[in-house]
């Protein structure tokens, strides 16, 4: 195929990008879209720069040596960057290239003005915009002076943001290549940036534009502030006129220069309204050919809009699919759940089929539509109760949405159920323990059927299987006694925190009422784990052993029996992965590796116990929550009898203490139960799918991660796999995951994470959501991934969510700051247990406090303060 160094911006489009980069096509599309006007020009294309630079031996060699520098080293990055940037621009330009340019100049004018600007083949793209990343050179004026700022495009694909961007996302510098777009200068009026989505707060209806005297880039750079419009539904909302000091404007023999505003001009706006709602127009107009909000350059001149630039918005979160044009209001699962990060087209899929709800998918997250329930008033008022109970941010959310006119439309109240004949109102609950122990011998004995069942199902039978297994799944969790038990915890929780605050002024309570109360297989799971740091403790080569383990060693209990000391020790994790070994971090999400699936996550807790802790520290620990809790019923009990009333007060009180004692631990049974069902399924999926991949019906088998359940139940019966589909939707998840979901989205595209209105907290500290009382000081530790865990004794964790599979590491710490979670969340009900002070729903907090820094946390009053 011969080589096309030049190519003119109207034949180019959006299947280009490897030939004119992410700017020249999106121009050469823009160019077509009738009613859009864009600058003339060419494109020089990324055969040129493979041609001159991508294959030069100074530049590889600096590439080389790029590619061994540490990711932390940023003084090598910029020292490096800036000698590629050199060794590409002294590049000689071979003769044939330098002629085919300087005749696309001539066709095009050669004594008019240019904007020569860069078009990597990484930029302006679905998933990833790299807007700012390379440079942009205004009015360059003849040949000579282009053919100098082509080289300099091909310089800036170097530049220290660039690269270091790069980096970040986890691109090769090798496979990015540069075009640069030639076109005629825009001498505009006005100009300036549209977004055709609120980019603050993702509202697809509302489109903002910035707008000033000039050329662009005195916006761009920050020069000066902007006026802005707030356009909806055809009418300016909102505009805000700055005072535009100064504009860049262009010299009349090249480049451009810095100019002060007349005083009576800096206050003008720089768009009239109806100026601004026909760019809003324009914009509607390219967003709809691009099916997704844009971020557009847009330049004002002789009262029409030329377009200059359009890229995805790639910051906004996506919106959930509705079936109508009915306003909807979405609540997160994740917030919910305690894993907010995203999943994979399985794990959402297979989450939707056995959840208890309906759910849409958006971002890789799942979300319930409450609008209808929002919309009943009786039913309104219970919801917000529910919700803020577990998380007062999602309450303010929905509460914020509520007071937009008309945004939730009220519906009437439901009739009264008719009440059926044979429906029997469920038997009193009463305290009894057995009731706790029969409910989990049952789930045992449902969850071992399934095993036992699934070993021998394959291909579309598996599927077929599975459906009836998820109505069991579905059965087992919505068990009316398994319901009553939960509620029973909950409300004896709620009860005691109100009244005992009421008649006492205690908060919190339950905080040490809850202390070692039996039956919790969450707070089990950590105390084990002390244990099997007993075995491990007295063998000094078992540990050093274990602290060469690498974080994806997964055969290291192999090696491990070979150790003096080893063999009891793999003994001891073995059967603790018999017993939790389907636990991980998301553990919702069923393609995320279990710890039976990669034992080499525990390490580091277990080295952490084992420095920190002595023998038997499991029990003694358990043992001292329980006195606590015992005496410190007496305690309350003993003060209530002093008060008016106070036997009945204190008879009452000790109901409720025994009640949440007894079900309070099995709060935590139920998603254990949902684990353990999980892995079983996950198991025989992924056996199915190393069939497929081994008849080479999939690359690896780890692909039916990127397919729905039906999806992969299709490829299972037709033998077929589209792998495009499965590229396609790992980049998706790539950029998911860089996406922080809300609390509560609207249709609108609005996300809200609530705040907290609270006067009561210290200027400069953290507000959250008191969920387990005291109040602590100590060192954070801002740990992300369990795998990378270095605690001692004392600090404080510091993290995004915590999910049941964190509970190893709550025995070992002073305290607990989570960025999500609520009063009867799983992290909150292990911080009472263990009695750890915790404060969670602290927003941004894993970037607000650094690693390493004293923090104070209150427990009881729901804040964190710095130290340092």
């Amino acid at each position: 195929m011969s080589q096309q160094y030049v190519r003119e911006l109207r034949e180019t489009n959006g299947t280009q990008i490897e030939s004119v980069g992410g700017k020249g096509a999106h121009l050469g599309t823009l160019s077509h879209i009738e009613g859009v006007r864009v600058p003339d020009g060419f494109c020089v294309t990324t055969d040129a720069y493979q041609h001159v630079v991508a294959q030069a031996p100074p530049v590889l060699a600096l590439l080389d040596e790029l590619a061994r520098v540490p990711a932390d080293d940023q003084e090598s990055v910029r020292s490096l960057s800036t000698r590629i940037r050199r060794a590409v621009e002294e590049l000689p330009l071979p003769p044939s290239l330098a002629g085919e340019i300087t005749r696309a100049v001539a066709r095009h004018g050669e004594a008019d003005a240019y904007a020569v600007r860069s078009s990597a083949t990484a930029e302006d793209l679905p998933t990833a915009s790299f807007a700012g990343q390379q440079d942009t050179y205004l009015n360059v004026v003849g040949a000579d002076e282009v053919l100098r700022h082509v080289s300099r495009c091909w310089a800036s694909l170097f530049t220290e943001r660039a690269v270091a961007y790069r980096r970040h996302q986890g691109i090769d510098h090798r496979t990015v290549h540069m075009a640069v777009v030639v076109q005629r200068m825009v001498f505009p009026q006005s100009s300036g940036i549209l977004f055709t989505a609120d980019p603050v707060t993702g509202n697809r209806r509302t489109a903002t534009v910035d707008a000033g005297f000039g050329l662009g880039e005195a916006l761009v750079s920050g020069l000066v502030n902007p006026d802005v419009f707030a356009v909806r539904d055809g009418q300016v909302v909102s505009r805000t006129i700055a005072a535009k000091q100064r504009a860049i404007e262009p010299l009349p023999g090249g480049g451009t220069r810095e100019v002060t505003l007349d005083a009576g001009r800096q206050e003008q706006p720089a768009l009239t309204d109806e100026q601004a709602v026909r760019l809003v127009e324009l914009g509607r107009r390219i967003e709809a050919h691009f099916g997704r909000p844009q971020d557009i350059e847009w330049c004002l001149v002789d009262d029409a809009f030329q377009i200059v630039q359009s890229r995805p918005i790639t910051t906004l979160f996506p919106v959930p699919e509705a079936a109508d044009e009915d306003n909807h209001v979405y609540v997160s699962v994740g917030h919910q759940q305690m894993m907010t990060d995203a999943m994979k087209p399985l794990g959402w899929s297979m989450w939707q089929r056995t959840a208890m709800a309906q759910m849409q998918v958006a971002g890789g997250r799942l979300f319930v539509d409450v609008t209808a329930r929002l919309g009943i008033p009786s039913v309104r008022a219970g919801l917000l109760d529910l919700l803020g109970k577990g998380d007062p941010l999602v309450r303010d959310a929905l509460e914020t949405v509520l007071e937009q006119e008309n945004f939730v439309r009220e519906l009437p109240e439901p009739a009264p159920a008719p009440r059926s004949a044979g429906h029997a109102a469920p038997e009193p609950l009463g305290n009894a323990p057995e009731v706790v122990t029969a409910l989990i011998a049952r789930s045992e004995a449902s969850v071992a059927a399934l095993e036992e069942a699934v070993r021998t199902k394959t291909g579309p039978e598996l599927f077929d299987f599975l459906d009836g297994a998820f109505e069991e799944h579905k059965r087992v969790l919505g068990d009316p006694l398994s319901m009553q038990a939960i509620m029973a915890s909950h409300e004896a929780t709620w009860w005691l925190n109100e009244k005992l605050e009421e008649w006492l002024g205690e908060k919190n309570s339950t905080d040490t009422l809850t202390l070692s109360a039996p039956d919790n297989i969450t707070s089990e799971m950590g105390l084990d784990l002390l244990d099997v740091a007993d075995v491990i403790r007295p063998h000094a080569e078992v540990v050093e052993y274990l602290r060469e383990v690498s974080g994806d060693d997964v055969p290291f209990l192999d090696g491990l029996a070979k150790v003096p000391g080893g063999a009891e020790a793999r003994d001891a994790i073995e059967k603790y992965l018999d017993r939790y070994g389907m636990r991980c971090v998301g553990e919702i999400d069923i393609t995320r590796p279990r710890w039976s699936e990669r034992p080499s996550t525990l390490v580091p807790v277990m080295l952490d116990n084992v420095r920190n802790f002595g023998p038997g520290a499991a029990a003694q620990r358990f043992e001292e929550g329980r006195l606590r809790a015992e005496r410190k019923a007496d305690e309350v009990v003993a003060r209530l009898r002093e008060l008016p009333d106070g036997e009945a007060k204190a008879a009452e009180t000790r109901h409720m203490i025994e009640r949440v004692r007894t079900f309070i631990g099995y709060r935590e049974y139920p998603k254990y139960g949902i684990v353990c069902r999980y892995f079983a399924y996950k198991r025989a999926l992924l056996a199915e799918a190393e069939r497929l991949a081994a008849a080479g019906v999939l690359v690896e088998a780890e692909d039916v991660f990127f397919l729905t359940y039906e999806e992969f139940r299709e490829v299972a019966r037709s033998g077929r796999a589209d792998r495009e589909l499965v590229l396609r939707r790992r980049e998706d998840f790539r950029t998911y995951e860089s996406l922080t979901p809300p609390r509560v989205l609207t249709s609108d595209g609005e996300a809200l994470s609530g705040s907290y209105r609270r006067d009561d907290v210290p200027e400069g500290a953290l507000t959250g959501l008191a969920v387990s009382a005291g109040t602590v000081e100590g060192r954070a530790r801002v740990v992300l991934d369990l795998a990378d865990a270095d605690l001692e004794a004392g600090d404080i964790l510091v993290t995004s969510f915590t999910d049941p599979s964190w509970s190893p590491l709550f025995v070992g710490i002073a305290g607990l700051v989570t960025e999500v979670g609520g009063l009867m969340t799983h992290g909150a009900v292990i911080a009472r247990e263990y009695g750890l002070p915790a404060v969670v729903g602290v927003e941004r907090a894993t970037r607000l406090i650094r690693d390493g820094q004293r923090i104070r946390i209150h427990g009881t009053d729901g804040f964190v303060e710095f130290l340092d």
